[in-house]
């Protein structure tokens, strides 16, 4: 959506859980995303699900665009996730755990760091996988559905409130103009 997400968003919750037969306090824990992605409809949604969590006495669990990518996947793998002006984010998962998420050009990602013979999952993951003697793997479940089951299996775990994550600053500029002064009215 271009705009409207706030709006929107109550409504549509609402909408899914009476088609399931469910209401509010019949959750548990909200999982939410957590990006990357839109700024603004990431700091709409993780304030949605933090708002609903304290007021319903719930956790609120966040997760990755990267770990919904790498859910069910074979390690090591890469996942990528559109950026603006030709970059890509980037993170890859090894046995062992995740190394940092990052941002990249996409025609940066070469032999050279270390990326031959890799499983990608994610936009442009047929490219990189061509280029660098890799495998494409596709999402073993859609994002929602990888966000349950993963909120789900940390339920036990979570300790954190989910925060959005930002790998680049936002395109947005501060505002130019003084802050409008107040006035005491008394």
């Amino acid at each position: 959506m271009g705009r409207g997400q706030a709006e929107r968003l109550m409504p549509l919750l609402d909408e899914t859980l009476t088609e399931a037969g469910l209401g509010w306090n019949d959750l548990s824990a909200i999982g939410v995303g957590t990006g990357p992605g839109n700024f603004t409809g990431i700091r709409i949604s993780v304030a949605t699900a933090r708002g609903l969590a304290l007021a319903l006495g719930i956790p609120a669990i966040g997760v990755t665009r990267f770990d919904t990518l790498a859910f069910g996947q074979p390690r090591p793998c890469i996942t990528l996730v559109d950026a603006p002006r030709g970059q890509v984010y980037l993170q890859r998962f090894e046995e062992s755990g995740a190394a940092p998420p990052k941002l990249s050009m996409l025609d940066e990602i070469d032999a050279r760091s270390g990326y031959l013979n890799q499983r990608w999952i994610g936009s442009h993951a047929e490219e990189c996988a061509a280029r660098l003697s890799g495998v494409v793997s596709e999402p073993t479940l859609a994002g929602v559905e990888a966000i349950a089951r993963i909120a789900a299996n940390r339920i036990e775990t979570n300790t954190t409130p989910p925060a959005p994550l930002y790998i680049r600053p936002a395109d947005a500029a501060p505002a130019r103009d003084a802050a409008p002064e107040l006035l005491d009215d008394t």
